[in-house]
């Protein structure tokens, strides 16, 4: 897999899978990219168990993650990072395939 995901946002995803979902084992992070936003596609994050034969997978830090095929090419070098800044808070994305983001930083072309 070529998606990256940083120590700091692997730490945050574990905090996240212990809180709201402590009895699941199994449940990867599913990275996606989905027709959408301002700039026409738009990143996904979100807690997965179903796993295909198909998705490309990693682990880091103890963290599975979960790219579909479909999206694999969009996100082809792409980094994950977490913040929690005075300015921001959350998961980012460094998506060198990226031509053009919107003001948003969640959707792309």
């Amino acid at each position: 897999m070529t998606i990256k995901l940083s120590d700091t946002a692997a730490v945050k995803v574990k905090e996240l899978l212990t809180r709201e979902a402590p009895e699941q084992d199994g449940l990867a992070l599913r990275v996606a990219v989905q027709p959408g936003g301002c700039s026409g596609l738009r990143y996904a994050l979100y807690f997965d168990d179903q796993i295909k034969e198909t998705d490309q997978t990693a682990d880091f830090g103890g963290v599975r993650v979960v790219v579909d095929k479909m999206s694999a090419p969009y996100l082809s070098g792409a980094e994950i990072d977490y913040v929690d800044t005075l300015q921001q808070s959350g998961f980012t994305i460094h998506n060198p395939n990226a031509q053009s983001t919107c003001a948003c930083g969640d959707s792309f072309h």
